[in-house]
């Protein structure tokens, strides 16, 4: 995808372009600038930032990877943190966009960066979080062919930096767990259940008894399944033969049938790739405007509109009901297009209904989010 956060030591992240949290000697140092420097070669690092002489703070400098899985190491030197009353984020944001201005002019196609100025030069990692999505945002809005990604040693930081993050887990508690039948289960559901699994297990005999329901937390959207337990009789020939034509079924002769199946298929509900593009139209956004904010390619989304039959991932239709500002009732009506649903049993769905039903469409909050907790992102995968 164009934007995605992973947890790592960016030393290891293969990409053309690895950006250094570099200081304005652009001397070796420690946390992400000590890491860089050790796996490039120390003494070839140190003597090409040598050469260079040194970095005013919001700028940047390419230097050669040496042994990095890189081609290029881009070096940014962020502001050191004052308060606030230093113009910080103002070079922050400089400092990001000359790293990726860098990236540009080198030819680069992926970019890996780290959080900078939120470690020892003390930048608030809430702050730092916001200038990295604005940023990313404006570079992509001109160059989506780069892919960006944001690397950090901790999901913390992102917890921290995020402060949707706590409203997320409250959410969570009430939807998710308290929600689940199985955590609510009494010592008497505990004992029945077992009951019936001791049923479950025991022979069957040809007498079957009255059918006894499964636990509550083992059904599916409220199916009426049952199990067969100890006197009702086994009727033999309720069982359909494979092929053979169900009691009161109409004949194939009659093209009945046919004719039923015929008409099901000719009032199909429009296909994905149809409904999301009345949808653009109707918000009376361009292709562009669609695929940049879903933070999808736009070699994904010409698959989209290329082909009715394209199934995509469901990541992928929550970010597009996203970058649309779909409500809940449109948001279920487009998965369902391809075949997915929202629901209260998962925790990314309920993440994504958490952003839904209040109205928060920023998409690089979701994603920061759902890294928190370690679940897929959503866009194109």
């Amino acid at each position: 995808m164009p934007f995605s956060i992973v947890r790592d030591d960016i030393s290891r992240v293969h990409a053309d372009v690895l950006v250094n949290a570099a200081n304005v000697r652009l001397a070796p140092g420690g946390g992400v600038c000590g890491a860089l420097f050790s796996a490039a070669g120390f003494d070839e690092m140190r003597a090409a930032c040598e050469a260079i002489g040194g970095c005013a703070t919001g700028d940047a400098v390419a230097t050669p990877a040496f042994n990095l899985p890189a081609r290029w190491c881009v070096h940014a030197v962020g502001p050191i943190w004052r308060g606030g009353r230093a113009h910080e984020e103002e070079l922050l944001h400089r400092c990001y966009r000359s790293a990726f201005a860098r990236a540009v002019e080198l030819g680069a196609r992926s970019v890996a960066f780290p959080l900078i100025s939120a470690g020892i030069y003390g930048f608030p990692v809430e702050r730092a979080l916001a200038i990295v999505r604005e940023e990313v945002a404006a570079l992509l809005e001109h160059h989506d062919e780069i892919e960006l990604t944001l690397v950090v040693f901790e999901r913390a930081v992102v917890q921290m930096g995020n402060a949707l993050v706590e409203q997320v887990q409250e959410y969570i508690d009430d939807e998710y767990v308290d929600s689940s039948s199985f955590m609510r289960r009494d010592t008497g559901e505990l004992e029945r259940e077992l009951r019936w699994m001791e049923d479950a297990s025991a022979p069957l005999s040809v007498e079957m008894a009255e059918p006894v329901a499964l636990p509550e937390y083992l059904r599916e959207d409220d199916a009426p399944i049952v199990m067969p337990s100890a006197s009702r009789p086994f009727v033999a020939s309720s069982i359909t033969a494979p092929g053979a034509a169900m009691p009161g079924a109409p004949s194939r002769a009659g093209t009945t049938l046919d004719a039923e199946i015929a008409q099901l298929v000719a009032t199909l509900d429009a296909p994905f790739s149809t409904t999301l593009l009345a949808l653009i139209d109707a918000r009376g956004m361009t292709d562009a405007e669609a695929y940049h904010r879903a933070n999808i390619s736009r070699q994904l989304f010409s698959k989209i509109r290329g082909n009715e039959s394209y199934r995509p991932s469901k990541q992928t239709v929550v970010a597009l009901a996203i970058a649309l500002e779909l409500d809940m009732s449109a948001t279920q009506d487009l998965l369902a297009r391809a075949g997915f649903t929202l629901s209260k049993s998962s925790k990314f769905d309920v993440i994504v209904r958490f952003f839904i039903e209040r109205g928060i469409y920023d998409l690089f909050q979701l994603n920061e989010v759902l890294f928190a907790y370690d679940l897929p992102l959503v866009g194109s995968v």
